[in-house]
């Protein structure tokens, strides 16, 4: 199975994986919102991996392979437990919104949540620019060189991807109009927090260049604020 089929195959999924755990719930496919949702976020999961596959197609290899041998155990619990998190909040959201209507979310914040949801995939995007090294797991990537970044949106914070991340959360829940959603991505923080601690502590304990990197780079996912 050649790389791109592989890519277009686990979108393939993706799509009717969020498909089925937001319309079931919802009781109807006639909730525009969740369309906007999966269209825009697969959109650009398209083009990601069709600009991965013209200029980085080892980085596209890495984000597919979602165990490694040499992951971190503890890793290998927290994806478990976020995937866990994942389904809860997709499953959520549509009971919430739709099914029986405990949000009411004004449409301006949706729009908003829309513009950062798109938001988030400009600083994924650029995250992925500049570091070929974004591995989905915890783990030193010895067999690719793997060597510390500094520039691009890593000069203002350690863990850009976190933040875009966290971002494409919140815009999803505002976006989908759940309060429950927006509540759950809160509860989901300081997972991330942790998780964003141990992965700096195995990069400056293994990875050369990371302390100093440290050093210059004081915040995580906020400038000025953590």
């Amino acid at each position: 199975m050649t790389l791109a089929t592989k890519a277009l195959m686990w979108t393939g999924v993706s799509f009717l994986l969020m498909a089925l755990a937001l319309f079931l719930p919802a009781g109807t496919i006639a909730w525009s919102a969740g369309w906007i949702d999966l269209i825009l976020l697969h959109g650009w999961l398209l083009v990601g991996i069709w600009l991965l596959l013209k200029h980085n197609p080892g980085l596209l290899e890495e984000r597919l392979s979602f165990s490694q041998s040499n992951q971190k155990a503890w890793d290998r619990v927290f994806i478990l437990l976020f995937e866990l998190f994942f389904f809860a909040w997709l499953v959520l959201m549509p009971l919430d919104a739709v099914r029986f209507h405990w949000s009411l979310m004004p449409l301006l914040l949706q729009v908003v949540g829309a513009v950062a949801l798109m938001g988030s995939f400009l600083l994924i995007s650029l995250t992925f620019r500049e570091n070929s090294f974004l591995s989905p797991t915890v783990r030193i990537q010895e067999e690719r060189g793997q060597t510390v970044i500094s520039t691009g949106p890593y000069q203002y914070v350690r863990h850009p991807m976190y933040a875009g991340g966290l971002l494409l959360f919140l815009g999803t829940s505002l976006l989908l109009g759940s309060w429950y959603g927006l509540l759950l991505v809160v509860v989901m923080m300081p997972g991330l927090a942790v998780r964003a601690i141990l992965e700096e502590r195995v990069l400056r304990e293994e990875l050369p260049g990371y302390a100093a990197y440290m050093t210059q780079v004081k915040y995580r996912l906020i400038p000025y604020v953590w």
